[in-house]
């Protein structure tokens, strides 16, 4: 008797990853496509998702050699907001094109979480561009920031960016709070600074642009007090949002996850330093996976009808296809 197989994806801003395979077992084979899903007046587009994802996964099935998917999860970043149509739409489109039996979507920060911990309680800070952490304690789940660049993410990449081409700016005017050394990097990196704000603000990928700064800001920080201090208020700020989400009791683990975490020293010594202040009580682990190894996760738990996570409408939600 075949085992039906399970079908994981991971929906972001630059494409789908996916996987298939057995229950219980890695993935058999992966794929991925390169252009992101549309969002329009409903949502998340659940038509172009699926126009993207069926004939990947008919070619990954068959390469597998599964012929029967029986469980599908889907993280998709937006979700938590932008999910409407597709908790309306995708777990019948999943059934009727690809068989599936059992549906479950998620946010990413979701599967970012379960990527990096499991189904155990704890805290994971995903930064890259932006910054969103997510907490359990297997009862419900808990979130802080994620508000975007304009509201939020505070402290990360285009948090520290920002931050970074401020005090080249001030060493620019003259006003205090400024360093000749982000203001040396800003020109190198963009030009002369008084053409930031038009090279900027008419940017559809400002948080983008203001995140590949960061990475100037951590070079400087060996031998910059106020790149440093940027440094050290991202970490508190990252450190802030993990303790507002984190468990108050028992033993969590604590985990990071993003690109940020390639800026190394200058950025997670302090980190560290402001997690172990903030949350004594908790143990700070490495990430153990990705949001598409949380995707695989969650469909080995609902495979074996053991789904130790909670169930809630915005952020993980199970359907019979």
């Amino acid at each position: 008797m075949t085992v039906p197989g399970y079908l994981a994806v991971d929906s972001g801003g630059s494409g789908l990853r996916v996987a298939v395979g057995v229950p219980g077992r890695a993935p058999s084979a992966r794929g991925a496509t390169a252009e992101p899903v549309r969002t329009d007046d409903r949502g998340i587009d659940p038509g172009h998702l699926m126009a993207q994802l069926a004939p990947l996964v008919r070619d990954l099935t068959e390469q597998a050699g599964l012929g029967d998917l029986g469980t599908a999860v889907v993280g998709a970043a937006g979700f938590a907001s932008l999910g409407d149509a597709l908790r309306a739409e995708l777990p019948g489109a999943l059934g009727r094109e690809l068989g599936v039996r059992t549906v479950a979507l998620a946010a990413d920060a979701v599967t970012a979480y379960v990527g990096a911990l499991g189904p155990r309680p704890g805290a994971v800070v995903a930064a890259g561009t932006g910054l969103i952490a997510i907490g359990t304690d297997l009862t419900g789940w808990r979130r802080a920031d994620g508000w975007g660049h304009l509201l939020g993410d505070c402290g990360g990449g285009a948090w520290i960016g920002r931050a970074g081409l401020e005090a080249a700016l001030r060493a620019h005017d003259g006003r205090d709070g400024g360093s000749t050394a982000l203001l040396a990097c800003a020109e190198e990196q963009f030009g002369p600074v008084r053409g930031l704000p038009g090279l900027l603000y008419r940017r559809a990928d400002r948080p983008a642009v203001l995140a590949s700064f960061a990475p100037k800001v951590a070079d400087c920080a060996p031998h910059d007090p106020v790149a440093a201090g940027i440094l050290r208020a991202a970490a508190r700020s990252i450190a802030e949002s993990a303790a507002a989400v984190c468990p108050a009791s028992g033993e969590p683990e604590v985990a990071l996850t993003g690109g940020l975490l390639q800026m190394g020293g200058p950025l997670l010594v302090p980190l560290r330093e402001e997690l172990s202040r903030r949350l004594p009580h908790a143990r700070q682990v490495p990430a153990e996976g990705d949001p598409l190894h949380g995707c695989v996760r969650i469909a080995h738990e609902l495979a074996a009808g053991r789904l130790a996570l909670p169930v809630e409408p915005a952020l993980l939600c199970v359907f019979p296809a």
